[in-house]
């Protein structure tokens, strides 16, 4: 199973948002073909055709709980992990 398939599926899941890497969020972001930002300790993904932006912030070596939580809303919605899965 590739990497961005085992990131995307644990989002998923949701049961293991305290464990997502801060690093391999960015990078399944940026996979789903957002663009990055960066403003201080602020990491701020936008995408065309997506009206929220994602903004994350290190916790340590992983993402926030609830900032993985805003970003499996943003997927399920626009059907983002079709690409990957």
């Amino acid at each position: 199973m590739g990497k961005y398939k085992k990131v995307i599926l644990q989002i998923l899941h949701g049961t293991s948002d305290a464990n997502i890497g801060f690093t391999d969020l960015c990078q399944l972001l940026i996979k789903l073909g957002f663009d990055l930002r960066k403003k201080g300790s602020h990491y701020i993904f936008r995408k065309k055709g997506i009206e929220e932006k994602i903004n994350l912030q290190r916790d340590g070596s992983k993402a926030k709980p609830y900032q993985v939580k805003q970003v499996r809303v943003v997927i399920l919605k626009y059907k983002l992990g079709g690409r990957i899965i």
